[in-house]
């Protein structure tokens, strides 16, 4: 009987095991998209213009755009993706479980990630800023902000840089994703969101003349892909699709169509990292 109930339990965690959605049978993204023509990748759910989920559950936005071209260069389809909404807590978890093949959402390149997962790119470099309401005249910087209540999410740093390096006398306040940032400064309990000025121009575009990006970025924050640590020629392959979406105006195309509408100046694509 207890032979029996033990093979149950390797059954099912052979089943469990088959069934996951990342890459963990694989050394690589490569062999993934060309075995299985399929490939799951993590974007944010909740990012007007760069990652937004849809009341059809459509995933829309620039890095949507961007994932979507990537994979087609690996050999898969848009029927063959399935987007898994990631947020910015469980990013590097989500890829060190194999939960995801890549994941495309607004991920930040930094030292301290790269010890745990592989980037490429990057595909986009924004710089951290403020979201304000649009009749608050007093925070005109992140130097202005002592005493105030200022929104980040979560697994992410901006407001800890805010804190260190403008203004000791900030309150942070986390939640768990920006959006819920938003409604909080909407509704006056928080005075301002910081994070990267691409995202934070999506939400004034949503609350046209509720919310205004302050306007004086004050970081650099390079957008890479990231992937299973390790994986060299996946991050080689990512990379050789970006440097053809950058070439052939595929992402100049998205960004115009995902972003334009809010006044964000579309940029230059950034140079790649290739490490």
């Amino acid at each position: 009987m207890f032979g029996r109930s033990l093979y149950a339990v390797f059954a099912v965690m052979a089943l469990a095991t088959a069934c996951g959605g990342g890459q963990d049978s694989y050394d690589s993204v490569v062999d993934k998209a060309k075995n299985e023509k399929k490939l799951v990748i993590g974007v944010k759910a909740d990012q007007p213009g760069l990652g937004l989920r849809t009341p059809d559950g459509a995933f829309t936005g620039f890095d949507v755009e961007v994932a979507k071209y990537v994979a087609k260069q690996l050999g898969v389809e848009p029927d063959g993706i399935t987007f898994k909404e990631t947020v910015s807590a469980n990013r590097e978890a989500f890829i060190e479980q194999g939960q995801v093949d890549l994941v495309v959402a607004t991920y930040s390149i930094t030292d301290a990630r790269k010890q745990k997962v592989s980037f490429a790119g990057p595909y986009f470099v924004a710089g951290q800023d403020l979201l304000v309401r649009a009749d608050d005249s007093s925070l005109t910087g992140p130097e202005t902000l002592n005493g105030k209540k200022l929104c980040s999410v979560a697994g992410s740093t901006p407001a800890q840089k805010v804190k260190a390096e403008y203004a000791k006398e900030v309150q942070l306040q986390e939640e768990r994703t920006y959006s819920a940032c938003v409604d909080r400064v909407l509704g006056g309990q928080l005075d301002a969101i910081t994070t990267d000025n691409v995202i934070l121009a999506g939400y004034a575009a949503q609350h046209n003349g509720k919310l205004k990006v302050v306007g004086k970025p004050f970081s650099t924050e390079k957008y890479g892909i990231g992937l299973k640590k390790g994986d060299t020629a996946g991050r080689k392959a990512v990379n050789d699709a970006l440097e053809k979406m950058f070439a052939d105006g595929s992402w100049t195309k998205a960004l115009q169509a995902s972003v334009g509408a809010s006044g964000f100046a579309v940029p230059q694509a950034p140079q790649l990292e290739r490490y």
